[in-house]
């Protein structure tokens, strides 16, 4: 299965709590990343888009959950 699907997989059995966890911890990353790579390129800079992606997929679960509840 590719990582993408991996990923949706376990954000669906996460809690509002958990999800709102591992945003900010995303958010954390995400910043660091764009930090380093203003200083010195990346190897890999397209880990900025993936990062980026996974912190929308994980505002739109968390904005389904609390659409639900």
């Amino acid at each position: 299965m590719s990582k993408k699907a991996d990923f949706v997989k376990s954000i669906h059995g996460m809690n509002e709590l958990d999800l709102k966890a591992r945003m900010e911890e995303d958010k954390q990353r995400l910043k660091k990343l764009k930090f380093a790579h203003v200083i010195s390129p990346l190897e890999n800079p397209m880990t900025i888009r993936g990062l980026r992606r996974d912190i929308a997929r994980l505002t739109t679960e968390l904005k389904l959950k609390q659409q639900q509840a």
